[in-house]
Parts: structure tokens; C-alpha cells; sequence
């Protein structure tokens, strides 16, 4: 079977659970040599582990991503370890802010739901182009939301402001990087059936959510990780800039 991203490196933001373990666990089983990255040490070991004992090779990093020092310093473990990378996916994100009118959103939840999101995106981007300029080589993808896509009163409003500008952030790289010969393109699921998600959303509210998609089903860690493979790889060689909503047609 031919692995489609043999012996590339990629480091996967975000990775020790959820939608990022299963872009991590995928990229691996296609021939990559993966970076897990994240702040917990025993759920990025067992992500790590994971893709061991499946017969690929992967190296964990921890660091917060809103700190540049904590990024370069993962940067270079990664270089001396593996290489340098050559697909980055800038996975990490989220939101604890529930929804709710603006007037009622504090300054520090806004400020820590921007800076999860949007501020750390840019910093990991920051640190890893210049490396991929210089080789004129380079894949990134970075995690938008459907939340970015349209209004909802079920959605934070700091986390689909940021959403929305991270897919601003990835037009305008691509614009200026495609000439380099760098792809940049941007993921943006809908409700994904994350173990989170499981645990927060009742089963009864999951069947409701499920009939408002014409595909009649939520989605899945898998869905979103087949989804980057294909942007990741050789496959899209001519696509970059764009917006990929995975929602079921939502």
C-alpha cells in the first residue's frame, strides 16, 4: 500500500485528544513521522503511544502556544529530533466561554478565548515560516470552525470572532506564500462528535442536531482527519486559500 505522506514531518497542534489526535494518528498510518503536541504529559504519552504501537514513529512536545518561548523551544526539539517540519497543522483551540449576549462577556474570557485561538495560531505560524521560506517548501493548515460561518445563538461569540479571522489569516498567507511554493488552506468543521462533545451534549440533543444536517448525522473525529490528509498531501497540489466546511452539508 503506498503511504501518501511518507517520511514527511508533521507536527499536529492540539493533538493529545479530540479532532488533533485523530489528524495525528492518520497522518502517521500514511507514512508520517508525527509531532504530538500539547500541555497534558500523560494524554499526549498516550497519544504518542498510540501511533508507536501501531508500527510509526511519532516524538511528543508540550508547549503553551500563546508563549513564543515555549514554541520556538518545541521548534527546535523538533529539529534536532526529526528534521524540520514540512506539514503543520495548526489544530489547537477551543473555547470554555459559554454563549451569550457581548455586553456579558468579560474582558479576560474574551482575551483567553482570542488568544487560544487566534493569537496562537499566528504565534506557531510566526515561528515555523521563516524555516519554510527559506526551503520554499511547506503545508499548513490551520482549524477554523462553522462557527466562523454564520451566527448562532448556541456560539461564543469570542471564539467564532477569532475563528473567522484565523480564516482571513489563511487567504492572506496564501496569497503571499503560494509563491514560495508554500499550500495553505483552512479546516472548518461542524459539530464533531469529540469525546468532549459526547460527554456535553445529551444523546437526545445529539439526534436533534443530527435531522438539521442533510447527511443525517454528526460528525466524526475521522471525518475532519480524512479531510486534512487530502489537503496535506500531493493529492491537492493546486488548491490552496481555500475554506473546506466539513458539516454534512449544514
Amino acid at each position: 500500500m503506498t503511504h501518501i505522506l511518507k517520511d514527511k514531518i508533521a507536527l499536529v497542534t492540539g493533538s493529545s485528544r479530540g479532532i488533533g489526535a485523530a489528524i495525528a494518528k492518520l497522518f502517521a498510518g500514511q507514512g508520517a513521522r508525527v509531532v504530538v503536541h500539547g500541555r497534558e504529559a500523560a494524554a499526549l504519552e498516550a497519544v504518542r503511544a498510540d501511533i508507536q504501537h501501531a508500527g510509526s514513529q511519532a516524538i511528543a512536545v508540550r508547549a503553551d502556544l500563546t508563549r513564543p518561548e515555549e514554541i520556538e523551544a518545541a521548534r527546535r526539539t523538533i529539529e534536532e529530533q526529526l528534521g524540520p517540519v514540512e506539514i503543520l497543522v495548526a489544530n489547537a483551540g477551543g473555547s470554555a466561554l459559554p454563549p451569550g449576549p457581548l455586553e456579558e462577556i468579560d474582558e479576560s474570557g474574551w482575551r483567553a478565548v482570542v488568544d487560544g485561538n487566534l493569537t496562537a495560531t499566528f504565534l506557531t505560524l510566526k515561528s515555523f515560516l521563516p524555516g519554510m521560506k527559506q526551503r520554499r517548501a511547506g503545508n499548513i493548515l490551520t482549524m477554523s470552525s462553522a462557527a466562523a460561518r454564520r451566527p448562532h445563538p448556541q456560539s461564543p461569540i469570542p471564539y467564532a470572532a477569532a475563528k473567522a479571522a484565523i480564516q482571513m489569516l489563511t487567504q492572506h498567507l496564501a496569497a503571499q506564500l503560494g509563491p514560495l511554493g508554500i499550500r495553505v488552506n483552512c479546516l472548518a468543521p461542524e459539530t464533531i462528535l469529540t469525546e468532549g462533545n459526547r460527554r456535553r451534549i445529551p444523546e437526545s440533543l445529539q439526534g436533534q442536531l443530527a435531522a438539521a444536517h442533510p447527511l443525517q448525522r454528526l460528525g466524526t473525529t475521522e471525518d475532519v482527519a480524512q479531510a486534512a490528509l487530502f489537503l496535506a498531501s500531493e493529492r491537492s497540489a493546486w488548491i490552496t486559500g481555500q475554506i473546506l466546511d466539513i458539516s454534512g452539508g449544514a
